[in-house]
Order: structure tokens, then C-alpha cells, then sequence
């Protein structure tokens, strides 16, 4: 008798059904190794927000240097995140996932040993880059070390999940943290977890097989990829405290659009000269990735899912801070029903996506979340806390769950040699989006005459948001139906 293991491809769904009796195992330590970078990168996005007061007391800081200091590290990590997935592509993103981690767990070193705003400014920049060449490298690390699309689904859910978790543990970890030691705490917690990240990939992440980059490397694209988003980065970060119509944001937002117009043209030169001499100089970003109906489609709904749910997660400390009374701690508190979603979320999506594939949760969970954000209508200066337990639930489960669902699409959609740019792009859309959301929802909120009232538009945007991504999804499930019966 004899027994026949294989696969086979639904073209309805675009999924693989494991004919297998037994599917790989999930091997943990890889897993662990790469999700505790990951976790120091989300961790740090957050845990040093609720140490801005006591950095002021202690350093002396201005308000423009507190905001650097919170905001500088996300727009360096949105800045860098092409070139880091790109390098990661041509040198190997093991050894950029190291490199990574070195420079974030020695720029923490830096920060906690700070005495002076330009310095702790100067290792939050450090931190940031380091970010952006570990995360599209842990990313594109997943996908070698979990090829069977069943377990790679495990592997991704378990990988948000802890990024979720540490994005939402980031203000009550951050708070312990400051009440039992001092502000300087918050960063030595990176070294342990940094130092065991290193020896578990050292032991236990192989090096993917090698794929030679042919050609020479692009040094203008680099620079303008660079340029263009630093800038538009900065620009958004500073449109939310200096206003949208600010010198300095609308000279970075110039600055920005035209380095990355410059950008588009170059990449597109290299990748038509490529046909005429394949070892001529290879494109950062190959345009024609956008060609794809899928991979376009669900970089798009990254940067909505991060405008609408991160937009509202700031407006919402607001809430509870400003409207409510609530102090750092209780607030950390009061939104943890919203923020570590990502325990229920990931159980959910790695069942679900083994079995439909990523886009069936990812629009189930979009437009959950829309649902969500209108349960944010009921909020007022006197409004029980359990009436609005529907919308931190609703909105937490719904953007986890479709952030990880695209985070599986953005690198099914991808060839195999460019996944760290891939995830490059899917991480800067949702930078950007975040960026975008914080700044106009905060914008909204300080012209409109009550903070209830821009919590309200905000939230009807942030729905809309949502329920396009849901239309977007389909519209990619589609696309990747076809291309997978092709």
C-alpha cells in the first residue's frame, strides 16, 4: 500500500490543503529567537512614553526634545525600513537580523546611560535604525524557517502576538518599571532580552539558502528612498504638535515628495535597464512588485488598518486621561481589553488561515473593527466604562487579526528574493499610517470645540477606514485566487 503526501491548491480560496497525515512541527527556539526582537521593537515604541516626565525632571528637557525623543525613533525606523529590507535581501537577513539587534541593544546602553538630552535624543535615532533592519529581516527570516504555509500561519500568530503584547504591556511595564527603579530602567530591560535574542539565533536560526544578488548595488536609490522617507516621516510626526500648515512640516513634506518622486524614477530606470543587461545595477524596489494586484492591495490596507486603529488608540488615552481623569497606569489599564487582543487573535488567525488562508480573517477582522470604532459613537464625560468595552474589544481583535493576516498575504504576494523588502514596504505603510492617523485625529480633535466631538469624527474616519480595507481584501483574495490557478 502506499501512501501519498503532497498538496494541493484551492483556486476559490487561493489556500494549500495539506493532503500530509502529519504537517511539520513548529519548532519554538527559531520562533522565540525572532519574536523576541521583535517584542524589544514594539516594546520601545510605548514603554517610553510614560517616562517622559520624569526624563524631563531628571535631564532638564525641553518640549521639542521630548518629542524627539518619543517620536524620533519611530521616524528613523519608518526611514530606514527599505533600505533594511533590501540590504537584508542581498547580504542575507540572518546576518541583518543580528546586525539589527547589536545596534538596538548597544543604543539602549547609550539611552540608559544618558546624561544629557543629545545624547539620550542621539541612542533613540541608534534604537531606530537598528529596528528597521531587524524587523524586515525577522519577517523574511519566518518565512524560510516555516515554509509549510500551515505552520508558517502558526509561527506568524504566535510572532504578533508577542508583538502585541509588548506594544500593550509597553505603558504598565514602563510604569513598574519607573515606580520601583527610575526612568533609566526602561531601557537596561533591553539588554537581557537582547542579549539571550542573539545567542538564541546564533544556535538556532539557520541562514536561509543564499540567493547572490546579480548586479551592482543603488546607491541613488538608497539615498532618496532614505531622504524621501525620514522627511515625510518627520513631517507627519511633527504636524500632529506644529500643525499641518507649519514651515517646518510642509518644507519636510516637500522635501519628502520629491526625494520619493525621485525615488519612483530611478528604481523604475534600473529595473527597465535590467532586461537590456542583467548585471547592470539592481533596483531597491522593483516597481513592477506593485504590478501585483494582491501585494499592492494589501500594503494599502497596513497603512489603513494603522490609520484608523493608532489614530484612535492616541485620541483614546486622551479620553481616559483628559475626559475621565485617569492617570498613566489606569489608563495602560483601561485599554489592555484592546491592546492584548493579540492572545485571542492568534489562536483565532492560525486555525482560520491554515485552513482559508490569511484573507478570509483578515476580512473578518476588518470589518469587526469598523463595527468597532462606531461603538466609540457612545463615549461622553460621563459614559460607564463597560458601555465601551465593545469598542476596545472589537477594534483590538479586529486589527490584530488583520495584521497578521497581511503579514502572511504581504509575503505570499512577494517573490521569494525580495521578502525583506516585501515586508519592508508593508512595515512602512504602516508607519506611515500610524503617523498619518495620530496627526489628523489629533488635528481634529484640538479644532473641534470638545474632545468627545473629535473622538466622534475621528471614529466615523477610522470605520470607514476599516470597511474600505475590507473591500481591498476581497478585492486581494481575488486577485491572489487567480494568480494561484494560473
Amino acid at each position: 500500500m502506499t501512501t501519498t503526501t503532497g498538496s494541493a491548491t484551492d483556486p476559490r480560496q487561493g489556500a494549500v490543503v495539506n493532503t500530509a497525515s502529519e504537517r511539520p512541527p513548529l519548532q519554538l527556539v527559531p520562533l522565540i529567537a525572532l519574536s523576541l526582537g521583535y517584542f524589544l521593537v514594539m516594546l520601545d515604541v510605548t514603554v517610553v512614553t510614560v517616562a517622559v516626565p520624569d526624563i524631563r525632571e531628571s535631564l532638564g528637557a525641553g518640549t521639542a526634545s521630548l518629542q524627539w525623543i518619543v517620536d524620533g525613533y519611530s521616524t528613523v525606523f519608518a526611514g530606514l525600513l527599505l533600505l533594511g529590507g533590501g540590504l537584508g535581501d542581498r547580504l542575507g537577513h540572518r546576518k541583518m537580523f543580528l546586525w539589527g539587534l547589536a545596534v538596538f541593544t548597544l543604543a539602549s546602553i547609550g539611552c540608559g546611560l544618558a546624561s544629557s538630552t543629545a545624547v539620550l535624543v542621539a541612542g533613540r535615532l541608534v534604537q531606530g535604525a537598528g529596528a528597521a533592519f531587524l524587523v524586515p529581516a525577522s519577517l523574511a527570516l519566518l518565512q524560510a524557517t516555516y515554509p509549510d504555509r500551515a505552520v508558517r500561519a502558526r509561527a506568524i500568530a504566535i510572532w504578533g502576538a508577542v508583538a502585541s503584547i509588548a506594544f500593550g504591556a509597553g505603558p504598565v511595564v514602563g510604569g513598574l518599571l519607573i515606580a520601583g527603579l527610575d526612568w533609566r530602567a526602561v531601557f537596561w530591560l533591553n539588554l537581557p532580552v537582547g542579549a539571550l535574542a542573539v545567542l538564541l539565533t546564533l544556535r538556532h536560526v539557520p541562514a536561509p539558502a543564499a540567493r547572490p544578488a546579480a548586479g551592482r548595488m543603488d546607491p541613488a536609490g538608497q539615498i532618496l528612498g532614505v531622504l524621501g522617507l525620514v522627511a515625510l516621516a518627520g513631517a507627519l510626526n511633527e504636524a500632529g504638535s506644529q500643525g499641518w500648515t507649519s514651515p517646518t512640516v510642509l518644507s519636510a513634506a516637500a522635501v519628502g515628495v520629491i526625494a520619493l518622486a525621485a525615488f519612483i524614477v530611478v528604481e523604475t530606470r534600473l529595473e527597465t535597464g535590467l532586461t537590456r543587461n542583467p548585471d547592470g545595477r539592481r533596483p531597491l524596489l522593483r516597481p513592477s512588485l506593485f504590478r501585483r494586484g494582491a501585494f499592492s492591495a494589501t500594503a494599502l490596507v497596513g497603512l489603513l488598518i494603522s490609520l484608523g486603529y493608532y489614530g484612535m488608540l492616541f485620541l483614546s488615552t486622551l479620553y481616559f486621561q483628559q475626559e475621565r481623569g485617569y492617570d498613566a497606569l489606569q489608563t495602560g489599564l483601561a485599554l489592555l481589553p484592546s491592546v492584548c487582543m493579540g492572545l485571542i487573535a492568534a489562536p483565532v488567525f492560525s486555525r482560520v488561515a491554515a485552513r482559508t488562508g490569511p484573507y478570509v480573517p483578515m476580512i473578518c477582522g476588518l470589518f469587526l473593527g469598523s463595527a468597532g470604532f462606531l461603538g466609540w459613537l457612545l463615549a461622553g464625560s460621563d459614559t460607564a466604562y463597560p458601555v465601551l468595552l465593545f469598542a476596545l474589544v472589537a477594534t483590538g481583535l479586529g486589527q490584530t487579526m488583520t495584521a497578521l493576516s497581511s503579514t502572511a498575504a504581504i509575503i505570499e504576494s512577494a517573490p521569494a528574493d525580495g521578502a525583506g523588502v516585501a515586508s519592508a514596504v508593508f512595515n512602512v505603510s504602516r508607519q506611515v499610517g500610524s503617523a498619518v492617523g495620530v496627526a489628523l485625529f489629533g488635528t481634529l480633535t484640538a479644532t473641534a470645540g470638545h474632545l468627545t466631538d473629535g473622538l466622534h469624527v475621528s471614529a466615523v474616519i477610522a470605520a470607514g477606514a476599516f470597511l474600505t480595507g475590507g473591500v481591498l481584501a476581497l478585492f486581494a483574495r481575488r486577485k491572489n485566487a487567480a494568480l494561484r490557478s494560473s
